[in-house]
């Protein structure tokens, strides 16, 4: 039963990290508004099932991503709060790796999106 407990208290603080995330960081919330851009996309034009799949992976990569930057961002502050040339780039190869999962995405979903924004055009 101990064992079930700790997987619920689990559960609960990684939905309080969450829920930090979404309220108080400016770049997760910028990127779940292009999300639910992208969902209501999917949506209009009825995409596949293995696109939804891959929505919602790219959704999970990019937020992912975005969170570990925000974690290497906050251990570097702790570190030094002060300007620093090293803890500089830490953060500048942080945000790099954030910017690596997006631009890839989004060649994901032009390739998702493409086609039917295609037809979209050719039947009008």
């Amino acid at each position: 039963m101990q064992f079930i407990f700790k997987r619920i208290k689990g559960i609960i603080i990684a939905l309080s990290g969450m829920f930090f995330l979404l309220k108080n960081e400016d770049s997760i919330k910028v990127q779940s508004l292009f999300f639910l851009l992208f969902i209501g996309l999917g949506y209009y034009f009825e995409i596949t099932k293995n696109e939804w799949i891959i929505h919602i992976i790219l959704i999970g990569f990019i937020l992912s991503i975005e969170a570990l930057n925000t974690v290497a961002e906050k251990i570097c502050d702790i570190i030094n709060p002060e300007y620093n040339s090293r803890i500089k780039l830490i953060k500048d190869i942080s945000a790099g790796a954030v910017s690596f999962a997006v631009i890839s995405s989004l060649m994901v979903l032009v390739i998702i999106y493409y086609p039917y924004f295609s037809d979209l055009l050719n039947n009008t």
